[in-house]
């Protein structure tokens, strides 16, 4: 096994946990209750990590967890009222009309 990353708390390393499993690989939160223990060790070594059972898949899994935290930012306008949406949604904020597909241009 070998540590991936270190979450802040223990609801968002579960959470990534979960979602690199059901991506394919196989993750286990470990320190998960060491926070009860923050005054006695230092507060860094008392947060929940995520580790990967296969180490061999290490640089895989961890580029897939940085292009979860970094999604591409597009900018396009939305054929159902014509507002200009920024950012990564997949729909209007203003109607509720999903983006355009890809191979569209974008503004």
């Amino acid at each position: 096994m070998k540590r991936l990353l270190q979450a802040p708390n223990l609801a968002l390393a579960t959470l990534w946990a979960d979602q690199l499993s059901a991506a394919g690989f196989a993750a286990r939160v470990m320190r998960a209750y060491a926070s009860g223990i923050a005054g006695e060790i230092p507060p860094d070594q008392a947060l929940p990590e995520v580790w990967l059972v296969d180490d061999s898949r290490h640089a895989e899994a961890r580029a897939l967890f940085d292009r979860w935290m970094h999604p591409p930012e597009r900018r396009w306008a939305c054929t159902g009222c014509g507002e200009i949406v920024e950012g990564p949604f997949e729909q209007c904020w203003n109607c509720g009309a999903a983006a355009p597909g890809p191979g569209t241009s974008a503004v």
